[in-house]
């Protein structure tokens, strides 16, 4: 009896092959289950008559979580966005507590990334906001997957994502303060002289100046952007995901923003990212 090694080789080939992808599909499952588990634990734990929301209440936000997690129901979204992230900005210790169940939904529901994204944009407004971000990593993790995968798809709401990406990776400062580079301009000081500068990128220009109320923008001085090459994080990866995703004028706004600039006053070079952050950060939080 003769025996063809090749097809035998092939066939534990594909045998070995389609045993790792059914062992790769049951990792998977296994760690959904786990985290769908541990959502519930957190659910179960936590006390809710003693978390207050936006609104100063408690005991509502847990029955609207599970209305909308059986239906979608407009009207419980609304007046979860008005318990946990009032206004899209005023976030309270019930907005963090929900975070788990929000990240539960958010593969399947807009909604629910959306507002657990805008929770996260919101940790500085809280005083406890980083302590309480912290109890749930796993969550942030999944809801920074879900934004880059969005992103990935070039949506229609392209910046207002790629603000949500730079919350949920820690990046606060400049989720609150990047903007889409169509006429931006920042106010910083001049590590130098101390000389306030106005930065502008955008269609009007890529320079440094001194703003006069009469005369607007004079002594204008170009930036200087920084090489693709040479940019480090946050910059590196905010211009990599940018360009990745085809957003040229994202992309090259961020290699300007990273860049340095002269101060018109006494033409010291700074790095512009590193002003604009110590102009609205506080101390404790200042980060590159």
């Amino acid at each position: 009896m003769s025996v063809d090694l090749g097809e035998t080789w092939d066939a534990l080939g594909t045998s070995a092959s389609e045993e790792a992808e059914d062992r790769s599909l049951i990792d998977g499952l296994h760690r959904r289950l786990a985290a769908r588990l541990w959502e519930q634990l957190n659910a179960l734990v936590t006390d809710w008559t003693q978390v207050v929301d936006a609104q100063g209440a408690v005991g509502r936000v847990p029955l609207l979580l599970d209305q909308v997690d059986r239906e979608e129901v407009p009207e419980a979204w609304d007046e979860l966005w008005d318990r946990l992230c009032l206004h899209g900005e005023t976030v309270s210790a019930a907005s963090f507590a929900a975070l788990p169940r929000l990240a539960a939904l958010a593969p399947a529901c807009a909604q629910a990334l959306e507002l657990a994204s805008a929770i996260v944009r919101g940790t500085l407004r809280h005083p406890d906001g980083e302590a309480l971000l912290a109890a749930c990593p796993n969550e942030v993790a999944r809801l920074r997957e879900l934004v880059d995968q969005r992103l990935r798809t070039r949506p229609g709401d392209y910046h207002r994502l790629f603000g949500d990406l730079l919350a949920l990776a820690g990046q606060y400062h400049w989720s609150a303060s990047l903007g889409d580079f169509a006429d931006d301009f920042y106010a910083v000081s001049c590590p130098g002289c101390e000389a306030e500068v106005t930065i502008a990128i955008g269609d009007c220009g890529c320079y440094a100046a001194t703003r006069e109320w009469d005369q607007g923008d004079v002594e204008r001085r170009s930036l200087r952007p920084a090489l693709a090459e040479e940019l480090r994080d946050p910059g590196r990866w905010m211009h990599a995901t940018a360009g990745r995703d085809g957003q040229q004028r994202l992309a090259e706004g961020i290699r300007y923003v990273f860049g340095r600039a002269e101060c018109p006053a006494c033409a010291s070079v700074f790095n512009v990212a590193e002003a604009h952050t110590t102009a609205n950060l506080p101390p404790s939080v200042e980060t590159y």
